[in-house]
């Protein structure tokens, strides 16, 4: 006990250098039901998912991932044209993925069960390589 008491400036940087290693784990692990873009693709292909841009409009129109369609955030809770079928992946996106995360929250809430954000949004779908659109 008397080490500790002695020593207890180095178990506090021990803690500190453990938890900074630690945070990108648990920052990533705090957009729980994302997906990746790979992972987006996937559900695209196999079980017809579909691609939402909730950017405004003249966000999407800067470029989005190519055959989204956009419903911006502030529309989600009583958009209309949304899939009837509520077992269908949505694969909600955004410039960053932030406003994503809070949407698939939404229409989770709305019935949608398969609804989550697409990790990193357009920025990560660039970054992936992925097709990009721009609206005239």
């Amino acid at each position: 006990m008397t080490f500790f008491l002695n020593n207890w400036f180095l178990f506090a940087a021990a803690l500190v250098s453990g938890g900074l290693l630690a945070w990108p784990l648990l920052s990533r692990g705090a957009s729980a039901g994302g997906v990746t873009p790979a992972e987006a693709v996937n559900l695209i292909n196999r079980e017809r998912g579909v691609l939402i841009d909730v950017s405004e409009p003249a966000e999407f129109g800067a470029g989005h991932a190519a055959g989204a369609k956009n419903v911006p955030f502030g529309t989600l809770e009583t958009a209309t044209d949304l899939p009837k079928n509520k077992a269908v992946p949505l694969l909600l996106m955004c410039p960053t993925g932030s406003r994503a995360n809070r949407g698939a929250a939404i229409l989770r809430k709305r019935g949608y069960e398969k609804a989550s954000a697409v990790a990193g949004g357009v920025a990560a779908w660039r970054e992936a390589n992925l097709p990009i659109e721009r609206s005239t």
